[in-house]
């Protein structure tokens, strides 16, 4: 399945390049942009905030790097030292089906 397919719920809330031009409100569309920008973090890396905060904003036009990272990292979609100074995608991520499946 191609991934115009795999984030349809969120396909309103992306330019033609791939960013996202806002967090949706409705809970399934904002879980989906959520695990869509998931998506943008390699596994195995260690990030840094500033590292994590351009990324976030590499992959937006409404840059909310704060709200994006914490929210990530609520859903288990990033996870993070206690200091907050190194971040990184979780390996055991489920498929989005499943990802929503368990947050809805």
């Amino acid at each position: 399945m191609d991934a115009s397919m795999i984030y349809r719920d969120i396909r309103p809330f992306l330019q033609e390049d791939g960013r996202l031009t806002a967090l949706p409100v409705k809970r399934r569309k904002q879980l989906t942009a959520l695990y869509y920008l998931s998506t943008k973090f390699e596994s195995g890396r260690t990030y840094t905030e500033g590292e994590v905060n351009d990324l976030l904003d590499d992959w937006t036009t409404f840059h909310d790097p704060a709200t994006l990272r914490r929210e990530l990292f609520n859903k288990y979609l990033l996870n993070r030292t206690n200091d907050c100074s190194r971040y990184w995608k979780e390996a055991d991520i489920p498929a989005l089906e499943a990802f929503l499946a368990k947050n809805l």
